[in-house]
């Protein structure tokens, strides 16, 4: 069944990034972004600004929420327990769900919650959208990779593919998705962490032979062993494909946690060296580079909640 009504659950960088792009292409009433009450009513007023111009895409209370035929989630980590109630008056019995968090762990909950039938498993890289200030900004939109988990139902992937086409966002579908969201986590778990902890950029994180530039790779590279260790076929040649993409983007950009830095926001950690560092003691890996990245930001994330 086509999808025609598209619901995107976080109005962060990658919400924007998408939801204009997709509305660009569908027109208007065809996608939405859908808040909690509470806020919605602290956002009230607001109208954040996408390359200079005003988001197009409408913000609709959860309340006043019917459901529709796509469900994007695209909060932090450290949000999928409201955006999971949230969607409770979006997911309708032909509802689809993609998750674009962070690591390899959202599906699952959103699984338990709404079943695996309509649910894919998917990861969003290669942006360098930013944002801050009220204002989000990008040159590479990146792409959607994205495929079916065991339990997937017949047609779901097929259809969500339809909506990209249609919508005009990139994307790729995965025949091993579980292998391409580790590549994906190993790649945050790199420069996510290292850009946090260093106050870096994508371009002080590339320099050769700098500090940031041996703590991202040391960090993907334990990222990668414990993938392994896991049954996921993550290599070093896609360790160096991470890292040339990041060498591409612009210099000057940063990743979302070190965007957590500027804006003083709890970070996704535990979804990156926390898990990490948890699946290396079950293994009995070790992995110094995650635990001292670990250390380093929650660290900075008592300094910001201290105000």
């Amino acid at each position: 069944m086509a999808i025609e009504s598209v619901a995107i659950v976080g109005r962060g960088a990658v919400g924007m990034l998408y939801g204009s792009i997709a509305e660009k292409n569908l027109g208007s009433g065809a996608v939405e972004f859908v808040m909690d009450d509470e806020r919605f009513a602290r956002h009230a007023g607001e109208t954040p600004l996408v390359n200079g111009a005003p988001l197009r895409v409408p913000t609709v209370p959860a309340s006043e929420a019917v459901p529709v035929d796509l469900v994007i989630l695209t909060t932090k980590a450290t949000g999928l327990g409201q955006a999971l109630d949230t969607m409770e008056g979006l997911v309708g019995p032909e509802t689809r769900i993609v998750s674009l968090l962070n690591g390899v762990t959202s599906e699952e909950r959103v699984a338990e919650r709404f079943g695996w039938g309509r649910t894919v498993l998917s990861v969003a890289q290669g942006m360098d959208a930013v944002f801050v200030g009220g204002e989000m900004t990008y040159a590479h939109p990146g792409e959607i990779r994205f495929g079916a988990a065991p339990g997937t139902g017949t047609g779901v992937v097929e259809d969500v593919a339809d909506l990209y086409e249609r919508a005009g966002i990139p994307h790729v579908v995965e025949a091993d998705i579980r292998r391409r969201m580790w590549v994906k986590l190993m790649l945050n778990v790199g420069i996510n962490q290292t850009c946090m902890a260093f106050g870096g950029t994508y371009g002080t994180a590339s320099e050769p032979e700098s500090e940031q530039n041996r703590c991202f790779v040391a960090a993907m590279r334990e990222a990668l062993t414990v993938a392994r260790a896991e049954g996921v076929d993550v290599t070093e040649k896609d360790l160096a494909q991470m890292a040339g993409l990041v060498a591409s983007l612009d210099p000057a950009g940063m990743p979302s946690m070190a965007q957590d830095r500027i804006n003083r926001k709890p970070t996704e950690v535990e979804e990156f060296s926390g898990t990490i560092i948890r699946l290396a003691e079950a293994h009995g890996i070790l992995v110094p580079t995650n635990h001292w990245l670990y250390q380093r930001i929650r660290e900075l994330e008592a300094e910001f909640a201290r105000g």
